[in-house]
């Protein structure tokens, strides 16, 4: 069972930046599809950014568009979330997703994905 790993949460101040990063725990992310998803208490699961395998298509949340950069680090063994302007309500607990047959229309939809790390928490004070 591959397990995913998300690292660089933390407590910010709003404006301030964080670059969150996801590995597998037995490969490299190469020739997956890689999802970040976040959820805040009280709140359903929700999309933020997504790449699909090949690296070409990418997608963002309205949300977060112009903000939020995700990238396949050179050796495409982690997917990074370069996340700036940070607003208070991006707090939540962030979650990295990934899978090998997801297909470029279905890159948003959580059902798609097969594996999930445990989640990194991003808190924004105002």
């Amino acid at each position: 069972q591959e397990q995913l790993v998300e690292s660089g949460g933390g407590l910010v101040q709003a404006g301030e930046s964080l670059r969150l990063s996801c590995g597998a725990s037995q490969r490299s992310l190469s020739g997956s599809a890689v999802a970040w998803f976040r959820q805040a208490p009280g709140q359903e699961r929700e999309f933020v950014a997504a790449v699909s395998r090949n690296g070409d298509s990418k997608y963002y949340g309205d949300s977060v568009k112009g903000r939020f950069t995700i990238s396949r680090d050179n050796g495409k063994i982690t997917v990074n979330l370069q996340m700036t302007a940070l607003r208070p309500e991006d707090t939540a607990r962030y979650y990295c997703a990934s899978g090998r047959r997801v297909i470029t229309s279905a890159l948003r939809s959580q059902s798609a994905y097969d594996f999930w790390g445990q989640g990194t928490q991003v808190t924004v004070s105002s």
